[in-house]
């Protein structure tokens, strides 16, 4: 198995998604003996539940004795130095503390390497982490991806007091991802959950188009009223995700914006993650001449484009909707010519290559020093692609 995708549509916390990937197919008798190994005072219980009707796996993660240390950032390297980890296990763990603990820093003001935890450094959140790190790895994912996050509603009992769902920590490490509000006045994400998903999937997308061959459900620790409080994990050893297929169009009709500041909006554009930006001159109302502009985005950058419309340009309002798209398999090669490496950008469809295009940064630089046409360098370029072929 190499693709999973969340599907946290009742939030996700440590517990729900040790669940939800020890219910790919996992030994629990491994997974307890890889717990077992790092040698924290706590006990696992793994044991299926019901929420809502719905089966789920529930992975309770029992402190032995009450009081875990509040925690540094340091004190966690110095456990995940010793505890006889995987490299690739040990460096996901590292990596999913560090978001936490500036997360936590920037929340309270506090510099990074002072900051403690709580709840967030206890023993079990330890067990999660590490654990979600290690099945991650024993189940051989090299591709997370996740729903946007149903956060929930309403105010959580906290060891600073009672704070607002999402609490401070938690919106903080959730900026920038796509998160909702519904069915439930619970807090849906924790801390630890936020980290983990913000630190170990590539993108967050509404359910996609995928391939998969087994489902995970990962239980909490709750019986929420009418919405079953799971977690799904849909994997597959196939490529599960098309992340070019679904898409978003965002576009803004502007006729007070010089061409220069456009033109600048464009790169800028690109810079923020679109995946493609053009003008197209428009006739408006009135006969007033314009610009159509126009950014295709995923869903986790859909709002950041948006927001960069606004700022950069003179439009006062956009409009969006989700496009379906399909794309060759792309690739860069190089091609050797007069000196110079050229890059090739390589299509294929089905494994076959069915267009190849020399980079035109690449050909104007050689055509410009060796006192050539361009188009002459990049007729070039393309023949020494094909007859390394």
């Amino acid at each position: 198995m190499t693709h999973v995708y969340l599907d946290a549509f009742a939030g996700l916390s440590g517990d729900m998604m040790l669940g939800a990937l020890l219910d790919l197919g996992v030994s629990r008798a491994k997974f307890r003996k890889a717990v077992a190994s790092l040698d924290l005072p706590i006990r696992l219980v793994i044991h299926d539940v019901e929420r809502s009707h719905l089966r789920g796996l529930k992975v309770d993660v029992l402190i032995a004795s009450p009081g875990s240390p509040a925690r540094r950032f340091a004190d966690v390297e110095r456990f995940l130095r010793r505890a006889p980890l995987a490299p690739a296990v040990r460096e996901r763990s590292r990596a999913v503390f560090e978001t936490l603990f500036r997360a936590e820093a920037k929340v309270h003001g506090e510099p990074f390497d002072r900051v403690h935890l709580h709840e967030a450094g206890a023993d079990d959140a330890l067990a999660d982490v590490v654990g979600t790190c290690w099945l991650l790895d024993e189940l051989g994912v090299t591709d997370l991806a996740c729903s946007p996050l149903n956060v929930g509603s309403g105010w959580v009992k906290t060891s600073h007091g009672v704070l607002p769902v999402p609490p401070p920590a938690v919106a903080e490490l959730l900026r920038g991802l796509p998160v909702y509000a519904a069915h439930a006045e619970a807090e849906l994400v924790t801390p630890t959950g936020a980290a983990l998903v913000k630190t170990l999937a590539s993108r967050f997308v509404p359910f996609p188009e995928l391939t998969y061959d087994r489902i995970g459900c990962g239980a909490g620790g709750r019986d929420l009223p009418g919405l079953p409080n799971v977690l799904r994990a849909f994997g597959g050893s196939r490529p599960v995700l098309d992340p070019g297929r679904r898409v978003y169009r965002i576009e803004a009709t502007i006729d007070d914006s010089t061409p220069q500041v456009l033109a600048a909006f464009l790169d800028r554009a690109l810079e923020l993650g679109a995946l493609d930006a053009f003008l197209a001159p428009v006739v408006m109302k009135k006969g007033r001449l314009g610009t159509q502009l126009t950014l295709l985005a995923d869903a986790a950058r859909l709002d950041r484009l948006i927001q960069a419309v606004f700022e950069e340009t003179s439009s006062i309002g956009v409009r969006y909707h989700a496009v379906e798209r399909r794309t060759l398999e792309r690739t860069m090669e190089k091609a050797a010519l007069l000196g110079a490496s050229i890059r090739i950008k390589t299509a294929r469809m089905g494994g076959r290559v069915v267009n190849a295009q020399p980079e035109y940064d690449d050909c104007l630089a050689l055509a410009r020093r060796k006192g050539l046409p361009l188009r002459d360098v990049q007729r070039l370029a393309a023949a020494a692609h094909a007859l390394r072929k």
